[in-house]
């Protein structure tokens, strides 16, 4: 966690969102990109929908996504409840912008985990 941000005294939401940015997730062509922000120093978790994405999702259901792997890391389930959280985000991302027959997924971001 960059010093500048506690400086800053920018609540997880404020450093999800100026990260969203920095790592450039709204960089697709359907603007549909989404950061699952772990801060673990304060356990805080944040969903960023970009907002191609967002007009079509309600906030409530990201929410629903964060208490989910709230409760699995509370369990200490921590790879399920990211998995589970994976796995539902692409379910979002498939019902709302799905391939044409035959087309492949363009994978427009990098798949590595972020470690900042």
């Amino acid at each position: 966690l960059p010093l500048s941000y506690l400086w800053q005294g920018l609540c997880a939401r404020a450093r999800a969102i100026t990260l969203f940015g920095k790592l450039r997730v709204w960089d697709t062509e359907a603007n549909n990109g989404v950061l699952i922000y772990l801060l673990l120093a304060e356990h805080a978790i944040e969903i960023v929908a970009d907002r191609g994405l967002a007009r079509l999702v309600p906030a409530e259901h990201w929410q629903g996504i964060v208490a989910g792997m709230r409760d699995a890391f509370r369990a200490g389930r921590y790879e399920e409840g990211l998995n589970a959280a994976i796995d539902t985000v692409d379910a979002v991302l498939a019902r709302h912008f799905p391939l044409a027959a035959g087309e492949a997924n363009p994978n427009e971001l990098p798949d590595r985990l972020d470690l900042r």
